[in-house]
């Protein structure tokens, strides 16, 4: 699938293509594994400390890293840098575009200034807060949606192994900070913070941004079937000032403070269904902040966080198994894995089955970048022209606003008016393959037109066209209105039906004929409590015929029709 056009700049390290690769820039540590999850509860990840890269963890160890490098703010140059592993076996470099899209999805809204509303309410996936906090203001319900803030992630994933085999996990995230803009005061000298500031003509803003962080975790899977072992996986805080260039006014500056994250990732291996069966890995982690009490605001638990928190796992001698599509060995198993507040896809090569991508945001198997995508929008169900278009027609202020909000937004803009006619041009539309049009089934006799004007979207409005009265072959099985049916969605693109609405049972209401002569059924659930109250509404789900199975005893009326006619109306 394509993640979406606009998320591919990612791939390249960022907007600028800038790669970051210096040991100097790495904050390492060497923190001793525990064999048990509660044993490193008080571990302090602001314990790390900058060291090249000869000194950082063996195997077994987790190594904390700044992709933006301490002492300088967010550069939008850079990603969540890479690993230690990338480019000699892991898997994953190739990962690393989409898991910088989820990275910075809903970063910065369009029209990213700081004056934006839904600019002010930031951080939406992911986001693994102080668990008092999180306890009182998050989610009650555990489930795959990572919108839903957590004190902990859990994923749960299958795959077959060697003995030999070594599992290696990338746990990243954002960690908030917040950018203040100050000028001195008069005689004591003291800084100030101030919300604007306009040095030599360029505005300067005090906002909230992220810094990057990765932890790689390395343990020989035979140790975790010993056993659980735990990784501290947090950062450590600081405060970076920077001057800011003035030729007359008092002297300004910027001050960036980041307050620590203290987070652990547990991992564990359990063999399933004998000494042949495939195994279930566990990758939990969880913010183990103690400081932040349950009654503080969002803005201060979101300071001890960890923002649009994700995974990746690989290693060497392991196979992982599909959990949207399993083989048959492993589906009874598959459908006893529990993944809370995140859901983990095959990523990578699509002719390997060697990453797993563990996503607060639901994907597909295999998820990409648009190839057209000439850069990362930060915005969520992103259009690339459309966002380009707009950005466009922002005003000269309005630029200057956003240039003052975030460096990221200032590249965004770099981005856009910089781009050539011709990427712009390949951002109207893409064709990824073609399928052939199905002949529709002849058309039922007509039914009989009601008195007046009909509307083309009621029955009647088009001559021939009855969704009320037409059929269509299932499996040699005609199926029409007041029949049942099993649902078997193919598995196309990221669309969460397609996974929560397999293998369920349905009511048919209406054969639906398309414009360019595809036929689609307009089906209610036969388990929804709202069902008839759908059907009064005319708000159905649409499946093509080879999606669907017809019951054995679908060839009777199960629930009469209620309401008008079904004139259809996307649910």
């Amino acid at each position: 699938m394509d993640v979406g056009v606009g998320k591919g700049a990612a791939g390249a390290g960022g907007p600028g293509g800038a790669r970051v690769d210096d040991p100097a820039q790495t904050t390492c540590g060497a923190p001793t594994p525990s064999a048990d999850a509660d044993a490193v509860s008080g571990a302090d990840p602001g314990a790390c400390s900058s060291a090249p890269a000869d000194v950082c963890p063996p195997a077994g160890a987790a190594a904390d890293r700044d992709a933006s490098g301490e002492g300088h703010p967010a550069d939008p140059g850079r990603s969540c840098g890479e690993g230690a592993g990338d480019g000699s076996g892991d898997g994953f470099a190739q990962v690393r575009a989409v898991a910088d899209a989820i990275c910075y999805e809903g970063y910065l809204l369009y029209p990213y200034r700081r004056s934006s509303p839904k600019n002010r309410v930031r951080w939406q996936f992911g986001v693994l807060a102080p668990r008092a906090w999180a306890e009182v203001h998050g989610s009650g319900q555990p489930g795959v949606s990572g919108a839903a803030e957590s004190w902990y992630q859990q994923t749960h994933c299958l795959c077959d192994a060697a003995p030999d085999a070594v599992l290696r996990v990338r746990v990243r995230y954002l960690q908030a900070q917040y950018k203040s803009v100050q000028r001195r005061t008069g005689a004591d000298g003291a800084w100030e913070p101030v919300e604007a500031l306009d040095a030599d003509g360029e505005l300067h803003l005090s906002f909230e941004e992220a810094v990057p962080r990765e932890a790689d975790i390395e343990v020989p899977v035979a140790d975790l079937l010993a056993a659980r072992r735990s990784f501290p996986v947090g950062a450590p805080g600081g405060t970076e000032t920077a001057p800011l260039a003035t030729r007359s006014g008092p002297a300004a500056r910027t001050e960036r403070r980041r307050l620590p994250v203290r987070a652990r990732t547990t991992l564990r291996a359990e063999r399933l269904g004998g000494p042949d069966g495939p195994l279930r890995l566990t990758v939990r982690t969880e913010n183990t902040d103690g400081g932040v009490p349950a009654s503080a605001p969002r803005e201060e638990a979101l300071r001890s966080a960890l923002l649009a928190t994700h995974t990746l796992l690989g290693g060497d001698g392991l196979e992982f198994h599909s959990l949207i599509d399993p083989p048959t060995r492993a589906r009874p198993h598959a459908a006893d894995c529990r993944n809370e507040f995140t859901f983990p896809v095959l990523a990578g090569d699509e002719r390997a089955r060697s990453v797993m991508f563990s996503s607060p945001i639901l994907l597909d198997d295999h998820p990409r970048i648009a190839p057209e995508s000439p850069g990362d929008l930060h915005d969520a169900a992103e259009i690339d022209e459309i966002l380009s278009l707009r950005t466009f027609l922002l005003t000269d202020e309005e630029k200057r606003e956003a240039r003052a909000t975030d460096p990221r937004a200032a590249a965004i803009l770099d981005q856009v008016e910089s781009m050539p006619e011709e990427v712009l041009a390949g951002l109207h539309g893409a064709i990824r393959s073609l399928e052939p049009v199905a002949a529709p089934a002849p058309p039922a006799a007509p039914a009989a037109a009601p008195p007046g004007p009909v509307p083309w979207w009621q029955e009647g409005g088009d001559e021939g066209v009855s969704p009320a009265t037409d059929s269509v072959l299932v499996d040699g099985v005609p199926v029409r209105s007041g029949h049942r049916v099993r649902l078997r969605p193919r598995r196309r693109g990221a669309d969460a039906h397609d996974m929560f609405l397999a293998d369920r049972t349905a009511h048919v209401a209406g054969v639906f004929h398309d414009v360019d002569g595809s036929v689609h059924l307009a089906v209610t659930l036969d388990d929804d409590p709202a069902a008839e109250l759908h059907d009064w509404y005319g708000r159905y789900h649409y499946f093509r015929p080879d999606e669907v199975r017809p019951l054995a005893d679908g060839h009777r009326e199960v629930r009469p029709p209620t309401g008008s006619p079904p004139g259809g109306e996307a649910g």
